[in-house]
């Protein structure tokens, strides 16, 4: 783990050399680097030995978004809410699970579990973005807050047979795509963004509508929320999006709302993309051949390297080619992650309440590792907060 810090240290080192800060010794930057990022110790373990696969959290709490009831609502008298979880936490949970998504202050969790219950929500519900969960006291009414994983009911028809794939989060809004009864939506649809039609003065607090999203040439095959936006992947390498367009990023080449699933063309016209990523107003997909297309908002430069406009309506091509091939890259609200084809988690970008997890609340302007105790899986980035599932070392 020295070796890695002082591989970190680096960009450091060269601004010293510029004269950007005050240089010390490299023994004693590196000593200073570990003891503030309060790195752990390892044990490593033989190849047959059992690894587990684990959740953790870190960010905004105040919402109930990390599922730790006790950081909003302390169990131990006198003892201070914690208002902010700044290195990864491990939530308990009983199920394995494997997808995770993180929206504007809340969480959902899906397993591919032949159970009943698929699905778990945490954190801010004011428009039924994590389903209806009832009141204990007034069985009528729905809770707005959500401060513990909660089982959310999903209308299958064969919910034995059924398995839910991967769960996807917006502001207000949410996505669910199984294997064999295709996608759900939930939440605002103010703008179209759950893929049916605006309904005008329609009311979504303490909604129970869950609406099967349709219309497509293909089986969807990965879903993603953006701000007010969705995008949907099929099995074909096509790309469909709904729901809110001012800043270009439904990439249908214009700026209106768009209520049902419509296809993509521009760059990615003919193009197989195997993946795809979006948060706030911005969107990134990945071809097979490894090629990266943007479209969206561009207020923080995302786009720079094609047009000085903060506004792309279609999807472009960008000349990233001497990056090579990533595993997974992941849009955030400020923030970008970067997954390596090791498993390792690097993060930049803007630290709004500590959702980088890089141990302080500063800013970081180059990619940091994070130090999680294992290997990294898969991260969402939400506005303030971060999930990434992990398999332990041991």
């Amino acid at each position: 783990m020295a070796l890695a810090a002082l591989r970190q240290l680096r960009p450091w080192k060269a601004a010293a050399r510029r004269g950007s800060f005050t240089p010390r010794s490299s023994a004693r930057l590196a000593r200073d680097s570990l003891a503030d990022q309060q790195l752990p110790v390892f044990k490593y373990v033989g190849e047959r030995a059992r690894r587990k696969d684990r959740v953790f959290v870190w960010g905004f709490s105040y919402t109930g978004a990390l599922g730790i009831p006790s950081f909003v609502v302390p169990d131990v008298g006198g003892k201070k809410p914690r208002r902010l979880q700044l290195t990864p936490y491990r939530l308990d949970m009983q199920e394995k699970i494997s997808s995770v998504a993180c929206g504007y202050g809340f969480t959902l969790l899906s397993s591919q579990t032949a159970d009943i219950t698929k699905v778990w929500g945490m954190g801010l519900n004011k428009d039924s973005q994590i389903g209806f969960h009832r009141s204990r006291r007034d069985r009528t009414r729905g809770y707005e807050y959500i401060l513990e994983p909660s089982p959310v009911p999903l209308p299958l028809d064969r919910p034995q047979e059924t398995l839910v794939l991967q769960v996807s989060c917006g502001r207000a809004h949410s996505l669910i795509l199984t294997n064999n009864e295709g996608v759900f939506s939930m939440g605002n649809n103010s703008y179209g963004q759950c893929g049916r039609k605006v309904i005008e003065g329609e009311t979504y607090s303490e909604s129970q509508l869950i609406h099967r999203v349709e219309e497509f040439d293909g089986r969807v095959v990965q879903v993603a929320c953006g701000q007010d936006h969705s995008l949907f992947r099929t099995d074909k390498g096509e790309v469909y999006a709904c729901g809110w367009g001012a800043d270009g990023q439904t990439g249908l080449g214009h700026y209106n709302i768009t209520s049902a699933p419509t296809k993509l063309s521009g760059d990615i016209a003919g193009v197989k993309i195997i993946q795809i990523s979006t948060y706030g107003d911005f969107c990134l997909a990945v071809s097979e051949e490894g090629d990266l297309f943007g479209w969206g908002n561009s207020e923080y430069l995302q786009l720079a390297s094609i047009t000085e406009s903060t506004q792309v309506n279609v999807p472009r091509l960008l000349p990233f080619m001497e990056v090579g091939k990533v595993k997974q890259a992941v849009c955030g609200g400020t923030i970008s992650a970067l997954l390596n084809d090791r498993g390792e988690l690097f993060v930049w970008g803007k630290n709004l309440r500590g959702c980088l997890g890089i141990g302080k609340t500063d800013d970081q302007y180059f990619p940091w590792r994070v130090t999680v105790p294992g290997n990294v899986i898969d991260v969402a980035c939400g506005v303030d907060h971060t999930v990434a599932l992990v398999k332990s070392f041991t």
